[in-house]
């Protein structure tokens, strides 16, 4: 199997498949909610919504492409993200042109600045104890929120993840098109996204799964996607199988040890700066010069494939990861 030459030819592979699950942006047909209450279940939980909100705040990429993704970047009083280079390709670039960037870090501060009624976050996406920033701090002084799926906490400590990642997306979109009055076009995007998966998945029909790693970050310790986050689907769908699929979690450390083990065929590297390295191609160069991982069939072979930060968590990005690595594994290159 030849090695990937993952640059301009993959970017642009990659940007027109993402730029298909832009939409209509904020031009929605369907008139926004009223003021009647809603309850929606929102991880594991009842929770009644007495009026739409009107001045929304995200916290992290993929939060803000969900709210345009369903044409309600007009509810938006602005965004909290850490780094812009997603912001850059992303299909609703226009959209993160109109609406506020508030701040590189959420707080209370920069929500009550904001006059938000709203704050749409999750646990490690922006919601943590150890910042005070939690929905119950926000409760208090009478903001209300609305957790990301794919972060709802499980039952046991911190770990994440209730449901199969599509899953946990498609009940995002349906719960903010029910708050928002925008249900019909949360249909669409449903329905939208579902077709581009099963298109995809018969791409590798019949043929041999290959094991795949997630790397994210780390070097001392790789931190990688048990079955809960996006990635699980994102490589599933494609046709591979993920190396720490049996992990009850979202995002998590790992060993350099178990991925040896576990002999991985191919690389996914999530391209985003962590501090350790700040591109992936200092990424994979880290992955090939690490002694231990000489002879993992991955590194041996060069099988990498690159895909933006925001593609690889909970977003409207998801169906068209799923695509491009469908493609990339179909082509065994």
């Amino acid at each position: 199997m030849s090695a990937v030459r993952f640059g301009k030819r993959s970017a642009v592979v990659v940007a027109l498949l993402l730029a298909t699950t832009a939409g209509c942006g904020a031009t929605v047909a369907e008139e926004a909610g009223g003021e009647e209450k809603v309850t929606l279940r929102n991880c594991g939980v009842d929770v009644t919504y007495d009026k739409t909100p009107r001045r929304v705040v995200t916290n992290d990429t993929g939060i803000a492409e969900l709210m345009f993704a369903l044409g309600l970047a007009d509810r938006m009083a602005g965004y909290v993200i850490a780094d812009s280079k997603d912001v850059t390709d992303s299909p609703w670039k226009d959209d993160f042109a109109k609406v506020p960037k508030l701040a590189t870090k959420i707080n209370k501060e920069v929500v009550q600045g904001a006059s938000a009624d709203f704050v749409f976050a999750g646990w490690s996406y922006g919601f943590s104890e150890s910042t005070g920033f939690t929905p119950d701090a926000l409760k208090d002084i009478g903001v209300a929120t609305y957790q990301l799926t794919e972060a709802c906490r499980n039952g046991v400590g911190k770990q994440r993840g209730i449901m199969p990642p599509l899953e946990a997306l498609y009940t995002d979109l349906r719960n903010l098109g029910r708050l928002f009055g925008v249900s019909e076009r949360a249909e669409e995007l449903i329905k939208g996204y579902q077709r581009q998966v099963a298109d995809a998945e018969g791409l590798m029909a019949g043929k041999p799964r290959p094991k795949v790693f997630l790397y994210d970050s780390g070097l001392d310790q790789p931190y990688t996607s048990g079955r809960n986050a996006a990635p699980q689907d994102i490589i599933s769908k494609a046709g591979g199988d993920n190396v720490f699929g049996d992990l009850d979690d979202s995002w998590t450390t790992v060993g350099w040890e178990a991925v040896v083990s576990r002999a991985p065929e191919v690389i996914l590297i999530n391209d985003y700066p962590d501090g350790d390295a700040s591109t992936s191609d200092q990424k994979r160069a880290f992955l090939e010069s690490y002694p231990p991982l000489r002879e993992v069939p991955a590194v041996r072979d060069k099988r990498f494939f690159v895909l933006p930060y925001t593609a690889l968590v909970e977003s409207p990005r998801n169906a068209a990861a799923i695509e491009a690595f469908a493609r990339f594994l179909a082509a065994g290159e």
